[in-house]
Protein backbone atom coordinates (compact mmCIF):
# COMPACT_ATOMS: atom_id res chain seq x y z
CA UNK A 1 0.00 0.00 0.00
CA UNK A 2 1.07 3.73 -0.48
CA UNK A 3 1.99 5.50 2.67
CA UNK A 4 3.37 8.57 4.02
CA UNK A 5 6.22 7.82 6.28
CA UNK A 6 8.53 9.85 8.75
CA UNK A 7 11.80 8.93 8.42
CA UNK A 8 13.35 10.95 10.62
CA UNK A 9 12.28 13.48 13.28
CA UNK A 10 12.95 16.80 11.48
CA UNK A 11 11.09 20.10 12.01
CA UNK A 12 8.91 20.75 8.80
CA UNK A 13 10.35 17.20 7.28
CA UNK A 14 8.75 16.19 4.01
CA UNK A 15 6.99 13.34 4.97
CA UNK A 16 8.22 10.30 2.09
CA UNK A 17 5.75 8.43 0.13
CA UNK A 18 6.37 4.87 0.25
CA UNK A 19 5.19 1.65 -0.44
CA UNK A 20 4.62 -0.42 3.07
CA UNK A 21 2.60 -3.52 3.68
CA UNK A 22 -0.95 -3.73 4.47
CA UNK A 23 -1.33 -4.68 8.41
CA UNK A 24 -2.25 -7.66 9.54
CA UNK A 25 -5.19 -7.14 11.86
CA UNK A 26 -5.04 -8.77 15.25
CA UNK A 27 -7.96 -10.74 16.67
CA UNK A 28 -9.36 -7.58 18.32
CA UNK A 29 -8.63 -5.47 14.93
CA UNK A 30 -10.34 -4.35 12.14
CA UNK A 31 -8.69 -3.60 8.96
CA UNK A 32 -10.14 -0.67 6.95
CA UNK A 33 -10.20 1.02 3.64
CA UNK A 34 -9.11 4.39 4.57
CA UNK A 35 -11.01 7.04 2.62
CA UNK A 36 -9.96 9.87 4.31
CA UNK A 37 -7.78 11.32 7.24
CA UNK A 38 -7.93 13.96 9.03
CA UNK A 39 -5.05 16.27 9.32
CA UNK A 40 -4.24 18.10 13.02
CA UNK A 41 -0.89 20.04 14.54
CA UNK A 42 -0.53 17.20 16.39
CA UNK A 43 0.88 15.15 13.63
CA UNK A 44 3.24 17.79 12.62
CA UNK A 45 4.50 18.51 16.23
CA UNK A 46 4.80 14.73 16.23
CA UNK A 47 6.83 14.42 12.85
CA UNK A 48 8.86 17.71 14.49
CA UNK A 49 9.91 15.29 17.49
CA UNK A 50 8.41 17.40 20.07
CA UNK A 51 6.82 14.28 21.53
CA UNK A 52 9.10 11.70 21.19
CA UNK A 53 9.73 11.42 24.81
CA UNK A 54 5.83 10.89 26.30
CA UNK A 55 4.98 9.07 23.41
CA UNK A 56 7.83 7.52 21.15
CA UNK A 57 7.89 6.31 17.87
CA UNK A 58 10.75 4.24 16.15
CA UNK A 59 10.73 5.96 12.25
CA UNK A 60 9.58 4.70 9.80
CA UNK A 61 6.17 5.08 10.64
CA UNK A 62 3.06 6.05 8.84
CA UNK A 63 1.27 9.47 10.01
CA UNK A 64 -1.87 10.34 10.69
CA UNK A 65 -4.51 10.01 13.63
CA UNK A 66 -8.05 10.90 12.10
CA UNK A 67 -9.61 7.94 9.96
CA UNK A 68 -12.96 7.47 8.07
CA UNK A 69 -13.08 4.44 5.54
CA UNK A 70 -14.76 0.85 4.88
CA UNK A 71 -13.94 -2.14 6.99
CA UNK A 72 -13.19 -5.19 4.76
CA UNK A 73 -11.53 -7.29 7.19
CA UNK A 74 -12.32 -8.48 10.87
CA UNK A 75 -10.06 -10.76 13.58
CA UNK A 76 -11.74 -13.89 15.19
CA UNK A 77 -12.97 -11.89 18.33
CA UNK A 78 -14.59 -8.79 16.65
CA UNK A 79 -18.67 -8.54 17.05
CA UNK A 80 -19.30 -4.57 16.69
CA UNK A 81 -18.26 -4.73 12.90
CA UNK A 82 -18.38 -6.10 10.05
CA UNK A 83 -16.63 -6.16 6.04
CA UNK A 84 -18.52 -3.34 4.59
CA UNK A 85 -19.34 -1.08 7.51
CA UNK A 86 -18.67 2.37 7.31
CA UNK A 87 -16.07 3.79 10.16
CA UNK A 88 -14.37 6.37 11.92
CA UNK A 89 -12.10 6.76 14.59
CA UNK A 90 -8.85 7.75 15.81
CA UNK A 91 -6.37 4.67 16.20
CA UNK A 92 -4.71 4.83 20.10
CA UNK A 93 -1.04 6.31 20.42
CA UNK A 94 1.17 4.16 19.25
CA UNK A 95 -0.35 2.70 16.37
CA UNK A 96 -1.75 5.57 14.54
CA UNK A 97 -0.97 5.54 10.28
CA UNK A 98 -3.49 7.38 8.44
CA UNK A 99 -1.99 8.55 5.97
CA UNK A 100 -2.11 5.52 3.55
CA UNK A 101 -4.22 3.33 1.89
CA UNK A 102 -5.31 0.54 5.06
CA UNK A 103 -4.98 0.60 8.72
CA UNK A 104 -5.48 -1.82 11.20
CA UNK A 105 -7.53 -0.48 14.26
CA UNK A 106 -8.65 -2.18 17.46
CA UNK A 107 -12.48 -2.46 17.42
CA UNK A 108 -12.97 -0.45 21.21
CA UNK A 109 -11.31 2.72 19.26
CA UNK A 110 -13.84 2.89 16.47
CA UNK A 111 -17.66 3.74 15.74
CA UNK A 112 -20.05 3.93 12.50
CA UNK A 113 -20.03 6.76 10.38
CA UNK A 114 -22.84 9.08 10.93
CA UNK A 115 -25.18 8.85 7.75
CA UNK A 116 -25.82 12.20 7.16
CA UNK A 117 -21.63 12.72 6.88
CA UNK A 118 -19.37 12.00 3.62
CA UNK A 119 -16.10 10.40 4.01
CA UNK A 120 -14.41 13.42 4.42
CA UNK A 121 -16.44 15.60 6.89
CA UNK A 122 -16.78 12.22 9.09
CA UNK A 123 -12.66 11.94 8.81
CA UNK A 124 -12.69 15.52 10.51
CA UNK A 125 -14.33 14.81 13.85
CA UNK A 126 -12.78 12.24 15.52
CA UNK A 127 -9.37 13.71 17.38
CA UNK A 128 -11.16 17.11 17.70
CA UNK A 129 -14.36 15.50 18.63
CA UNK A 130 -12.62 13.78 21.07
CA UNK A 131 -10.81 16.43 22.97
CA UNK A 132 -14.20 18.40 22.70
CA UNK A 133 -15.80 15.49 24.78
CA UNK A 134 -12.95 14.66 27.12
CA UNK A 135 -12.18 18.38 27.87
CA UNK A 136 -15.86 19.43 28.80
CA UNK A 137 -17.71 16.14 29.67
CA UNK A 138 -14.98 13.83 31.46
CA UNK A 139 -13.00 16.69 32.83
CA UNK A 140 -14.79 19.67 33.29
CA UNK A 141 -18.20 18.09 33.85
CA UNK A 142 -19.42 21.00 32.22
CA UNK A 143 -23.42 21.83 33.68
CA UNK A 144 -26.39 24.06 32.70
CA UNK A 145 -25.93 27.12 33.86
CA UNK A 146 -22.00 27.65 33.50
CA UNK A 147 -19.68 29.92 31.60
CA UNK A 148 -17.07 28.38 29.87
CA UNK A 149 -13.98 30.79 27.25
CA UNK A 150 -12.94 28.29 24.40
CA UNK A 151 -9.89 29.92 23.14
CA UNK A 152 -9.42 30.12 19.61
CA UNK A 153 -13.07 29.59 18.31
CA UNK A 154 -12.55 29.15 14.48
CA UNK A 155 -9.78 25.78 14.77
CA UNK A 156 -10.29 22.40 14.94
CA UNK A 157 -11.32 21.95 18.66
CA UNK A 158 -13.03 25.31 18.83
CA UNK A 159 -15.37 24.30 16.62
CA UNK A 160 -16.60 21.42 18.20
CA UNK A 161 -16.29 22.28 21.02
CA UNK A 162 -18.44 25.46 21.01
CA UNK A 163 -21.49 22.91 19.70
CA UNK A 164 -21.46 21.13 22.27
CA UNK A 165 -20.82 23.18 25.33
CA UNK A 166 -23.86 24.79 24.08
CA UNK A 167 -25.86 21.45 23.61
CA UNK A 168 -24.37 20.93 27.24
CA UNK A 169 -26.46 24.67 28.38
CA UNK A 170 -23.40 26.34 29.15
CA UNK A 171 -22.63 30.19 28.22
CA UNK A 172 -19.74 30.17 25.77
CA UNK A 173 -17.24 32.63 25.34
CA UNK A 174 -14.37 32.59 22.42
CA UNK A 175 -11.66 34.29 20.48
CA UNK A 176 -11.30 34.68 16.93
CA UNK A 177 -10.43 37.22 14.23
CA UNK A 178 -13.49 39.80 12.59
CA UNK A 179 -13.39 37.59 9.57
CA UNK A 180 -14.08 34.24 11.67
CA UNK A 181 -16.33 35.89 13.95
CA UNK A 182 -19.66 34.98 11.87
CA UNK A 183 -18.72 31.40 11.86
CA UNK A 184 -18.47 30.87 15.60
CA UNK A 185 -21.56 33.15 16.47
CA UNK A 186 -23.24 30.55 13.69
CA UNK A 187 -21.97 27.87 15.94
CA UNK A 188 -23.33 29.01 19.26
CA UNK A 189 -20.59 31.22 20.99
CA UNK A 190 -22.29 33.98 23.17
CA UNK A 191 -19.40 36.27 23.46
CA UNK A 192 -16.73 36.81 20.76
CA UNK A 193 -13.47 38.38 21.82
CA UNK A 194 -11.64 39.56 18.81
CA UNK A 195 -8.18 38.96 19.46
CA UNK A 196 -6.36 41.61 17.42
CA UNK A 197 -8.45 44.45 19.20
CA UNK A 198 -9.36 43.03 22.69
CA UNK A 199 -7.76 41.52 25.74
CA UNK A 200 -9.95 38.57 27.05
CA UNK A 201 -8.90 38.66 30.43
CA UNK A 202 -10.15 42.90 30.47
CA UNK A 203 -13.30 41.20 28.84
CA UNK A 204 -14.10 38.59 30.72
CA UNK A 205 -14.63 36.75 34.11
CA UNK A 206 -16.54 34.50 36.63
CA UNK A 207 -15.31 31.85 34.25
CA UNK A 208 -16.49 28.03 35.48
CA UNK A 209 -14.12 26.76 33.27
CA UNK A 210 -11.58 28.15 30.51
CA UNK A 211 -10.00 25.41 27.72
CA UNK A 212 -6.52 26.67 26.87
CA UNK A 213 -5.01 25.91 23.51
CA UNK A 214 -2.25 28.34 22.84
CA UNK A 215 1.01 29.73 24.53
CA UNK A 216 2.27 30.40 28.26
CA UNK A 217 1.48 33.89 28.22
CA UNK A 218 -2.49 33.28 26.94
CA UNK A 219 -2.60 29.97 29.90
CA UNK A 220 -1.42 32.55 32.57
CA UNK A 221 -3.95 35.50 31.80
CA UNK A 222 -6.46 32.33 31.16
CA UNK A 223 -6.71 32.45 35.67
CA UNK A 224 -7.66 35.98 35.72
CA UNK A 225 -10.87 34.91 33.92
CA UNK A 226 -11.87 32.22 36.17
CA UNK A 227 -13.77 32.36 39.75
CA UNK A 228 -12.59 30.53 42.66
CA UNK A 229 -12.76 26.77 42.02
CA UNK A 230 -12.73 27.04 38.26
CA UNK A 231 -10.94 24.72 36.07
CA UNK A 232 -8.17 25.71 33.62
CA UNK A 233 -7.87 22.70 31.31
CA UNK A 234 -5.03 22.97 28.83
CA UNK A 235 -4.69 21.16 25.62
CA UNK A 236 -1.45 22.49 24.39
CA UNK A 237 0.53 21.97 27.88
CA UNK A 238 2.45 21.85 29.78
CA UNK A 239 1.94 18.02 31.03
CA UNK A 240 1.18 17.88 34.95
CA UNK A 241 2.24 15.03 37.17
CA UNK A 242 -1.85 13.55 36.56
CA UNK A 243 -0.55 13.00 32.61
CA UNK A 244 2.50 11.75 33.78
CA UNK A 245 1.29 8.78 35.86
CA UNK A 246 -1.47 8.34 33.38
CA UNK A 247 0.96 7.38 30.63
CA UNK A 248 2.96 5.05 32.83
CA UNK A 249 6.07 7.46 32.41
CA UNK A 250 9.68 6.38 33.90
CA UNK A 251 10.57 8.56 37.28
CA UNK A 252 12.60 11.08 35.23
CA UNK A 253 9.89 12.20 32.89
CA UNK A 254 7.85 12.21 35.56
CA UNK A 255 10.24 14.63 37.40
CA UNK A 256 11.25 16.69 34.28
CA UNK A 257 6.93 17.14 33.53
CA UNK A 258 6.49 17.92 37.39
CA UNK A 259 9.00 20.76 37.44
CA UNK A 260 7.46 22.04 33.87
CA UNK A 261 4.04 22.26 35.07
CA UNK A 262 4.96 23.29 38.38
CA UNK A 263 4.81 27.22 37.72
CA UNK A 264 1.26 27.42 36.23
CA UNK A 265 0.33 24.71 39.36
CA UNK A 266 1.37 26.96 42.10
CA UNK A 267 -0.48 30.00 40.04
CA UNK A 268 -3.51 27.79 40.11
CA UNK A 269 -3.24 27.40 43.63
CA UNK A 270 -3.10 30.96 44.54
CA UNK A 271 -5.98 31.96 42.59
CA UNK A 272 -8.04 28.86 43.81
CA UNK A 273 -8.63 27.06 40.87
CA UNK A 274 -7.48 23.68 39.49
CA UNK A 275 -5.05 23.55 36.43
CA UNK A 276 -4.93 19.99 34.70
CA UNK A 277 -3.72 19.15 31.19
CA UNK A 278 -5.22 16.98 28.80
CA UNK A 279 -3.80 14.53 25.81
CA UNK A 280 -6.96 13.37 24.46
CA UNK A 281 -7.14 9.41 24.30
CA UNK A 282 -8.97 7.12 21.83
CA UNK A 283 -12.43 5.69 23.08
CA UNK A 284 -14.96 4.30 20.63
CA UNK A 285 -17.95 5.00 23.05
CA UNK A 286 -16.93 8.55 23.29
CA UNK A 287 -17.05 8.92 19.71
CA UNK A 288 -20.16 6.87 19.01
CA UNK A 289 -21.92 9.12 20.94
CA UNK A 290 -20.37 12.18 19.19
CA UNK A 291 -21.79 10.26 15.99
CA UNK A 292 -25.22 10.64 17.41
CA UNK A 293 -25.02 14.38 18.10
CA UNK A 294 -23.90 14.67 14.40
CA UNK A 295 -26.49 12.72 13.09
CA UNK A 296 -29.22 14.42 14.73
CA UNK A 297 -28.08 17.97 13.69
CA UNK A 298 -26.85 18.72 17.00
CA UNK A 299 -22.90 18.72 16.11
CA UNK A 300 -21.91 19.51 12.77
CA UNK A 301 -18.14 18.96 11.09
CA UNK A 302 -16.16 22.51 10.15
CA UNK A 303 -14.53 22.12 6.97
CA UNK A 304 -11.71 24.19 5.64
CA UNK A 305 -10.09 22.54 2.37
CA UNK A 306 -9.56 19.06 1.31
CA UNK A 307 -6.51 18.16 -0.40
CA UNK A 308 -5.89 15.12 -2.45
CA UNK A 309 -3.58 11.76 -0.90
CA UNK A 310 -0.01 12.70 -2.86
CA UNK A 311 -0.42 16.51 -1.41
CA UNK A 312 -0.36 15.28 2.14
CA UNK A 313 2.95 17.34 2.82
CA UNK A 314 1.11 20.74 1.55
CA UNK A 315 -1.71 19.67 3.78
CA UNK A 316 0.25 19.70 6.70
CA UNK A 317 2.07 22.77 6.14
CA UNK A 318 -1.53 24.47 5.67
CA UNK A 319 -2.07 23.23 9.00
CA UNK A 320 0.99 24.93 10.01
CA UNK A 321 0.27 28.45 8.97
CA UNK A 322 -2.30 28.32 11.61
CA UNK A 323 -5.21 30.02 9.11
CA UNK A 324 -7.34 26.60 9.04
CA UNK A 325 -11.20 27.24 9.74
CA UNK A 326 -12.08 24.17 10.86
CA UNK A 327 -10.38 20.93 9.76
CA UNK A 328 -8.14 19.80 6.66
CA UNK A 329 -8.67 16.77 5.47
CA UNK A 330 -7.14 14.40 3.15
CA UNK A 331 -8.69 12.58 0.35
CA UNK A 332 -7.27 9.30 0.07
CA UNK A 333 -9.62 6.97 -2.47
Amino acid sequence: MKAFVVDKYQKKGALRLAEMPVPEPGDNDVLVEIHAAGVNVLDSKLRDGEFKLIVPYRPPFVLGHDVAGVVVRVGSKVRKFKPGDEILARPRDGRIGTFAEFIAIDEAEMALKPKNLSMEEAASMPLVGLTAWQVLVERAGLRKGQKVFIQAGSGGVGTIAIQLAKHLGATVATTASAASMDLVESLGADIVVDYRKDDFEQVLQGYDVVVNSQDARTLEKSLRVLKPGGKLISISGPPDPGFASKQGLNVVLKLVLWFLSLGIRRRAERAGVDYSFLFMWAQGDQLSRLASLVETGIIRPVMDRTFAFEQTNEALAYVETGRAKGKVVIKVR
